[in-house]
């Protein structure tokens, strides 16, 4: 529309706001900004297009156009077509699930995972509806959980050898999520403490804790603990993979706050000093909010990662999702499958971590920590 169209329409002065240009906006303008924006960028954008051409067409075919769903066994997918076998994953998807979990009572970690986001709900997102009364039953979720998948109290009792599949990987991430974080708010608080004691066993513990790779503690958790026990006594060992996972977590994540303490300005916390706020008053109001909306990336991070790291408990005996996979191949009925398998495992956690980090996204976006959604 031309300016002459424009002033005949509408009286001089008030003119509204037009659209933008077509090409200032839309998909069109973000086009030519990320992948037309110069000639390096137009240059790598055709090799790009001409790579995905190469290997999405492909890939696709194996994995939807020519895959077979339904088979009683290997022979039966490459007599019914060349593409990916996913009757073998659809065969064993209970157990990749579940793991050895009793299938009449499959119905408690259903239940428990559907309230995980209950219990996430008012801790993630503040217009959930009675938050204040649902953050009860967020502190109380924990418990709840545990009996639920434990059993007992007139559910039938469930131990915790018969967990596996994608429950495990689930109940050890989540475990070391829901703790490590408070923990680790404690540990770095202690580390920037002025009283020596409590700085020198933080510090202590976190160094200890960075210097020695998860897998050294798991094995730990599940031989050498037990010489350090009293005769007889018997711990579980997915609560001695959990405890550790935990401490593992918490001190990482008491590093990535740390940086976040360090980034406060020094005026904020005389700040809090000159309002007469005692030091647990100053770091709950002022200092903690901002050091851990700072923290944020790192945060989402470490959890992340911690997740990933599920998949070790494999290394001391514990089949969760990657285990079971590993253990299926070895049927002759569907031997030689594993890339089914692995990628299965693979869109799992890319299921996961992804929303994890879309979540964090979201977050600094609401807390305008710079990040633009």
């Amino acid at each position: 529309m031309s300016d002459t169209s424009t002033t005949q329409r509408y009286p001089i002065g008030q003119i509204p706001d037009m659209p933008p240009p077509l090409l200032e906006s839309g998909i069109f303008y973000w086009v030519r900004k990320n992948l037309l924006s110069s000639w390096t960028n137009v240059a790598l954008t055709i090799l790009a297009v001409w790579f995905l051409w190469l290997v999405l067409p492909p890939m696709y075919e194996w994995m939807f156009s020519n895959a077979v769903f339904e088979a009683a066994d290997r022979a039966g997918c490459q007599a019914l077509g060349d593409g990916a076998c996913w009757a073998f994953i659809q065969e064993r998807f209970t157990i990749f699930i579940y793991g050895f979990y009793p299938e009449p009572e499959r119905w408690r970690p259903i239940l428990a995972f559907g309230l995980l986001f209950v219990a996430l709900g008012p801790l993630l997102f503040d217009g959930f509806p009675y938050r204040g009364k649902a953050m009860l039953f967020s502190m109380a979720y924990p418990f709840v959980a545990a009996w639920l998948l434990l059993g007992g109290g007139g559910l039938t009792q469930v131990t915790t050898d018969q967990f596996g599949g994608m429950l495990l990987n689930v109940i050890v991430g989540v475990t070391g999520i829901t703790f490590s974080l408070p923990i680790g708010i404690v540990l770095a608080l202690g580390r920037a403490s002025n009283m020596p004691a409590v700085r020198i066993i933080c510090v202590t513990f976190i160094e200890f804790i960075r210097g020695v790779p998860l897998i050294t503690l798991l094995f730990v958790a599940s031989t050498m603990l037990s010489y350090f026990l009293p005769p007889g006594t018997s711990f579980d060992l997915l609560m001695r993979v959990l405890i550790m996972v935990t401490l593992f977590s918490s001190g990482y994540m008491a590093e990535v706050i740390r940086g976040g303490l360090q980034a406060i300005p020094r005026g904020q916390y005389e700040a809090a000093d000159s309002m007469g706020l005692k030091y647990w008053q100053s770091m709950r109001l002022i200092v903690l909010p901002q050091a851990l909306k700072i923290s944020i990336p790192g945060i989402v991070n470490t959890f992340i990662g911690l997740f990933k790291d599920t998949t070790l408990v494999i290394i001391i005996g514990l089949l969760d999702i990657l285990g079971m996979g590993r253990a299926s191949l070895a049927d002759s009925k569907w031997a030689g499958l594993s890339s089914e398998v692995y990628i299965s495992i693979a869109v799992f956690f890319f299921l996961f971590c992804f929303a994890m980090s879309r979540y964090s996204l979201y977050l600094e976006g609401k807390l305008e920590t710079g990040h633009k959604n």
